[in-house]
């Protein structure tokens, strides 16, 4: 991957100087991984950071026999940051939702590369702050309808991780169970929603395709409370 591919495709890479970035590759393992596996495991030490070149993963909390969905990441996105920072065991665990490639980076140079570029450091922590929001966003519309909630997952996937297309923006076609569990709302409620939201022709789904196509955004939008 030539450097420039490399920090187009990933926002927390976008003020990397040149160096920074030809070292990141330099050191970077590449992954692959099938539908299903484990990429991480729940209280594995925290050893490396993880980039989405392609592909979609899931990341979920797990007690006793029960795991839930809490978040769901894609293309561009990277992941391992908090474990190998405060070097903690994870909280949760991470499984590939369709064949995934990742680049990995160990807990040891991710830091000396940190320390050695500001810009990187600034960067990351910009990031890390829109995703405290992120979090917060999702904690005011707790208390919203379902529809409001669900409108509000599926534009947020839509503007982190959605392709442009000429039937709207693409998403994975994320299993309602997943999408139920992130949204904090009955996979029965989700079902009944994506089937009105398909009716109204504001969604599309290309099942041997894995794809959901956000064909009406503004009205997901809307919908969605966003600002």
């Amino acid at each position: 991957m030539q450097t420039e591919v490399f920090c187009e495709l990933f926002p927390l890479l976008s003020t990397a100087n040149p160096q920074t970035l030809e070292w990141l590759l330099n050191v970077a393992i590449e992954h692959e991984y099938p539908v299903g596996r484990a990429v991480l495991m729940e209280d594995a030490w925290g050893n490396a950071v993880y980039f989405v070149v392609s592909g979609w993963v899931k990341v979920r909390r797990t007690s006793g026999d029960d795991s839930v969905a809490i978040a769901i990441l894609g293309r561009g996105d990277f992941f391992g940051e908090m474990a190998i920072l405060d070097e903690s065991p994870r909280s949760t665990d991470v499984i590939a939702l369709s064949s995934v490639k990742l680049l990995s980076i160990s807990r040891e140079r991710f830091i000396q590369i940190l320390f050695k570029d500001p810009q990187l450091h600034h960067r990351m922590l910009q990031l890390m702050v829109r995703r405290l929001r992120q979090i917060n966003q999702r904690l005011q519309i707790r208390t919203s309808p379902p529809a409001v909630k669900l409108a509000h997952t599926l534009v947020s996937l839509g503007e982190s991780y959605g392709l442009e297309s000429d039937k709207g923006r693409e998403i994975f076609n994320i299993p309602f169970k997943d999408l139920a569990e992130v949204t904090e709302i009955g996979v029965e409620e989700t079902t009944k929603i994506m089937e009105k939201l398909h009716e109204k022709g504001w969604i599309a789904i290309d099942n041997a395709n894995n794809i959901i196509y956000l064909i009406n955004f503004k009205q997901l939008f809307n919908l969605a409370g966003k600002v």
